[in-house]
């Protein structure tokens, strides 16, 4: 059988600080490794990544059609070198057709965006990931409504993608309270031990689980909103019945932090 693929939830850190110096630098330095070293997990280089942002939210579910995104530079306060960091790689006008349609087919709306580039959700994982930015890569919105489980139905149809050799990565956060990020809350320490029950499930069980996620322990405590969680649903609904599978948990400033890989 030809190897698939499979779909990854990952955080994609605080703004540009993988590209920083000194604490800010270090407090991600072991986000920054699991994502450098992320690669050796996959069973072969994906030929394209499609990659769903927190950062971009549309009434009606987009891909990126450029060939050659521009960068969103969309954080604020960090060092001037930070909005001078580039990410060449091409983008993949007929995957952002391909993907579209997938979700068409499944009764869902969408549409290709010709204009839209890449915000730092995109393109400052990636720059750690595949530094040498060869990939093709297509960025997708979040649909407006926030709701999970249409996120999971986005990833059901997504799925056959998986087939085709493209990579399909959630970016977003396991948790998302800026407010307390640095402060090592239990609150994301209760979360991530329910995602990790959670996940480990097959896809029904695991989708209505995450339908549910604002009443789990720590669960709104660690999303006051939840776009940074919701990745993690496209993601889930890439995957088949086999359960979630935690490939990295770690902290930044005690905070607990998460990736999954769904086969």
């Amino acid at each position: 059988m030809t190897p698939r693929l499979p779909s990854l939830f990952i955080p994609h850190g605080g703004g540009p600080s993988f590209f920083m110096t000194g604490e800010r630098k270090a407090m991600f330095e072991d986000t920054e490794f699991f994502l450098r070293d992320l690669h050796q997990q996959l069973p072969f280089e994906p030929r394209a990544i499609l990659l769903i942002t927190a950062h971009w939210e549309t009434e009606v579910p987009s891909f990126t059609g450029a060939a050659r995104p521009e960068l969103i530079y969309d954080y604020y306060g960090f060092p001037e070198h930070t909005y001078a960091l580039t990410y060449p790689a091409p983008g993949d006008p007929a995957l952002a057709q391909r993907a579209a349609q997938c979700l068409i087919d499944a009764g869902l709306p969408a549409v290709v965006d010709p204009q839209y580039g890449w915000d730092h959700g995109v393109f400052i994982p990636l720059k750690v990931m595949y530094a040498t930015a060869h990939i093709p890569v297509v960025a997708m919105s979040l649909h407006h409504s926030l709701n999970p489980e249409l996120h999971t139905r986005l990833g059901q149809a997504l799925r056959p993608l998986r087939d085709e050799g493209v990579l399909i990565v959630g970016s977003g956060m396991s948790y998302h309270n800026l407010r307390q990020f640095f402060e090592g809350t239990q609150a994301s320490h209760e979360f991530h031990h329910w995602l990790e029950a959670a996940l480990d499930q097959d896809w029904q069980s695991r989708a209505s689980a995450l339908n549910a996620w604002s009443s789990a322990p720590g669960g709104r405590a660690s999303h006051p909103r939840e776009e940074h969680l919701l990745p993690l649903m496209v993601a889930s609904g890439a995957g088949t019945d086999q359960p979630g599978r935690c490939i990295w948990r770690g902290e930044v400033a005690g905070t607990a932090l998460g990736a999954w890989a769904f086969d």
